[in-house]
């Protein structure tokens, strides 16, 4: 089986932004290869170095979650980043070989650097993080990474690293493959991308009266201000999770109600809440009997992470065999 590496970073608990966005995804794929899906602890520094407090517990919740949509400790290797010290070893190799200017031109740093206001990321720490997702990627020799088209640039530059050190060396690497996902877009309630850090989201932990209250205040069109107005469901950031939850018949239906203001918008998204409450239901019963036994969600993390030391570390002979250290 071909190896895939994806990680995340600890944010806590996780809402339908990354179950849609990502989870979904992993849970396919694990049938199909040999996966690695570790705790990006090392990563939440690059911006959050003054404030690492909350890292352990929000990896617990967050794990707890990966386990509790359906990720199997028997068909992937779930681990801490920080636990396999190989990462940083490798990350440190190629940090020696590669040129600022490849770090300078990577879209996402500009972005950040122009985005993230209140923090000081003038770090080494923040400008090299995609060589240490080079050393994350590649020390598991993973011929394939899963991302969407704004992380595709990242994974390239892992291809030029690769490219690097086997003409430097010798071929060890394989130059990993961008494996584009489909992730679906899923709006939070004030209709921005659904975020813990805007207050907009849903949680795969959420109560039925949680999700319900949350979703019947979700923003609609704003064309609709009384129930006698007609709407458009495009503009509506309700209806982006009728396309995700709902059947045909109930999507044709809202969208001939909505444009003839036949129904309401609290009627069209109580279709919605009974979905989305069906949909998690079972996750949050996995998840209860995880949240009753946390020392479980440890132990996965600690065998996840001696599997991943043994592959990781017959990686890293072969580095320094070839560098001559």
């Amino acid at each position: 089986m071909e190896t895939i590496v994806s990680g995340m970073r600890p944010t806590g608990k996780l809402h339908l932004g990354h179950y849609h966005g990502a989870l979904v995804n992993w849970l396919r794929l694990q049938e199909q290869f040999q996966c690695y899906f570790f705790v990006a602890d090392w990563h939440a520094l690059t911006t959050d170095y003054a404030a690492p407090q909350g890292i352990r517990e929000s990896t617990i919740e967050m794990v707890t979650d990966w386990l509790a949509v359906g990720l199997d400790p028997k068909k992937s290797v779930i681990f801490r980043q920080s636990r396999v010290k190989e990462h940083a070893e490798l990350h440190l190799l190629y940090s020696m070989i590669t040129p600022v200017s490849w770090l300078e031109r990577n879209p996402t740093y500009k972005e950040q650097m122009k985005e993230i206001v209140g923090k000081d990321l003038s770090t080494y720490g923040f400008l090299g993080y995609p060589v240490l997702q080079a050393g994350d990627i590649t020390i598991y020799k993973a011929k394939k990474v899963p991302v969407g088209v704004d992380q595709a640039p990242h994974v390239e530059l892992t291809r030029e690293i690769v490219r690097r050190f086997n003409q430097l060396y010798r071929p060890i690497f394989p130059e990993p493959d961008v494996l584009l996902t489909e992730a679906q877009k899923v709006p939070g309630l004030d209709g921005r991308k659904m975020s813990k850090s805007y207050g907009n989201a849903v949680f795969l932990s959420d109560s039925p009266k949680e999700i319900d209250a949350k979703i019947s205040r979700m923003m609609t069109d704003p064309a609709r201000v009384k129930r006698t107005d007609p709407g458009e469901p495009e503009k509506c950031p309700a209806f982006q999770l009728h396309k995700i939850y709902s059947t045909p018949e109930e999507i044709h239906a809202v969208t001939q109600g909505c444009r003839t203001a036949g129904i309401g918008c609290l009627e069209c998204k109580k279709i919605i809440i009974k979905h989305v409450i069906e949909d998690l239901a079972p996750i949050r019963e996995r998840r209860a009997q995880f949240e009753n036994h946390p020392e479980n969600v440890e132990e996965i993390l600690e065998n996840g992470t001696e599997a991943a030391q043994k592959v990781a570390g017959a990686t890293l002979a072969e580095v320094r065999e070839a560098i001559g250290l």
